[in-house]
């Protein structure tokens, strides 16, 4: 066993938890122990408890209790290993070598470690001196300041071929270490190792633990054949397995927001200029299941907003896909949909971060988003045609492994199927009058239709492409017009929408009691009471 009982008790006795805690909430002395506001969930009333004598934690709202390995696990995202790993660093303890470190070793990883770190140190000073005036300006012109630059370890990769190998060479790391580290690529004879990047701002990738274990480089120009460049896959960098930015978002608590997953690392730079700062990344690649685990580890539903681009909205299905192939109970993802040909770090730009906000608040549930991808363009008027939907969706439930998610999906895609088809023709009109309102206050009103949309669906009140129906608009009582007009009062329109939602959902009861009261028609067994929907009032009946 790697971390045995000893080591751990050491840890323990040498890392407080009011230490670690302290980190994360503000703690006052009670007596032997300490108390504070909860991490785990909001609340006015300290319920938090902290003992060091008897080196436990215990949460009274939310039920949590552990120790300090624990307490790293559960508001960090990691896992025991990771948290055993980052206290004994803390505690200054050296570490048996274990499995964690694969096939590297030990010292080896150690020296990639350093030599990585050194490279770091490289390109920053790069960056501050003459060789970087080019590389500055255009991080001024996209509105990287110094901070940001210190925050995320922004630094310059120079044009020429050997700069970063002859530094490095001359710090002691010789070239075996260099391409294990993925610092230099290997070419023609004549050019033996040289610097793989080259001209190029450069942002150090890190691991949970915050040490450095690759870099993503940007070019400065927009010709050059690859505009982004990664570190290859080395003995301690796998880009599939690996979110920019996790080691600062586990820091952060839900209060910061959502966490939201973008495509590039520069989105990331230029949200947290935006202090929107819960945000990761891919390596501007597909993400992977190991990457939707970390994210998980944050957030039990992260929102996945990629670029408004076709480009962006494949990358959003093949995440849709990865999603449903590793969906548990209580941990899904949302989709944010963002303005045509935009990406988080042109919305920033432009100062237009309201625009990626509601596309945040307006994020899909991935049941929503899977079924426009499904249905949306394809016509359902033919009972051909219909099926043909009807076998798309059923092959992305299969995807789900999980039998009981699964098991809920299988039925609300075929609640949909069924409760939408009066709609699916384009034909029916509504006449009703409180459906009437409804939609016209949902026309006028996208913010509150966002807000709403389980509500709208419930209550038949969606198209099969996710849309509202045809209402007649003479069947808007006079009384409820004013809600149909744009600048009305947004509260005020809530509240009536939700009484009018009320009214539609008491009349699907009523109409489901009928139902049941016609199976006890007089001369067969009486309902039970226990199981007998309570009866509304006949003016909701409709």
């Amino acid at each position: 066993m790697r971390f045995t009982a000893e080591i751990l008790d050491e840890i323990r006795s040498l890392v407080p938890v009011s230490r670690v805690a302290g980190r994360r909430v503000s703690l006052v002395r009670a007596g032997r122990e300490w108390k504070g506001l909860s991490p785990f969930q909001h609340e006015r009333t300290p319920s938090f408890c902290v003992n060091d004598r008897k080196r436990f934690y215990h949460c009274f709202s939310s039920g949590r209790h552990g120790d300090v390995f624990t307490f790293l696990m559960e508001t960090e995202g990691l896992t025991f290993p990771e948290a055993v790993e980052a206290l004994a660093a803390e505690a200054g303890i050296d570490l048996p070598p274990g499995p964690a470190e694969g096939h590297v070793g030990r010292s080896r990883r150690r020296e990639l470690l350093d030599a990585l770190e050194a490279a770091g140190t490289f390109f920053r000073a790069r960056l501050a001196d003459e060789e970087g005036d080019d590389a500055r300006s255009f991080l001024d012109r996209r509105g990287i300041d110094h901070a940001a630059r210190a925050r995320f370890g922004i630094g310059y990769a120079p044009a020429g071929l050997n700069d970063l190998r002859d530094h490095l060479n001359g710090l002691g790391f010789d070239d075996g270490t260099l391409a294990d580290a993925g610092l230099v690529g290997t070419g023609p004879a004549e050019l033996s190792e040289f610097d793989r990047f080259r001209d190029r701002i450069t942002l150090p990738i890190a691991d949970g633990m915050g040490r450095t274990i690759g870099f993503g480089a940007r070019a400065l120009r927009d010709g050059r054949a690859a505009k982004y460049l990664n570190s290859p896959d080395t003995p301690i960098f796998r880009k599939g397995q690996v979110l920019y930015n996790l080691a600062v978002a586990r820091t952060l608590t839900a209060s910061s927001g959502p966490l939201v997953v973008v495509e590039g690392y520069l989105d990331v730079v230029a949200l947290d200029g935006a202090d929107r700062r819960r945000t990761v990344s891919t390596m501007g690649t597909a993400l992977t299941r190991e990457q939707l685990a970390l994210a998980w580890r944050l957030d039990d539903e992260p929102i996945l907003c990629f670029d408004g681009d076709a480009a962006g909205l494949r990358a959003a299905h093949r995440a849709m896909d990865v999603a449903l192939d590793a969906l548990e109970p209580g941990r899904s993802v949302r989709i944010a949909h963002l303005p045509e040909q935009q990406d988080p770090d042109a919305l920033v730009q432009a100062g237009r971060i309201e625009d990626f906000d509601a596309a945040l608040r307006e994020a899909e549930p991935l049941v929503d988003a899977l079924w426009q991808r499904e249905t949306a363009g394809r016509a359902v008027d033919t009972p051909e045609r219909a099926a043909a939907v009807e076998a798309s969706l059923r092959s992305a439930l299969s995807r789900i492994r999980h039998s009981v998610v699964r098991r809920h999906y299988e039925i609300e895609i075929e609640r949909r199927l069924g409760g939408t088809a009066r709609f699916t023709t384009g034909d029916a009109v509504l006449t009703d009058p409180v459906e009437a309102s409804v939609v016209a206050i949902m026309e006028a009103h996208p913010d509150i239709r966002a807000s709403h949309r389980d509500a709208l669906r419930r209550v038949g009140l969606l198209t099969a492409e996710g849309g509202l129906p045809v209402y007649d608009p003479g069947a808007v009582p006079a009384e409820d017009e004013w809600a149909s007009c744009a600048d009305a009062d947004a509260s005020l329109v809530d509240a009536l929408t939700v009484e009018l939602l009320r009214i539609l959902g008491r009349r699907a009861i009523a109409r489901a009691e009928e139902v049941l009261d016609a199976a006890f028609r007089p001369g067969t067994a009486p309902m039970p009471a226990r199981v007998r929907p309570p009866r509304w009032q006949t003016r909701l009946a409709g």
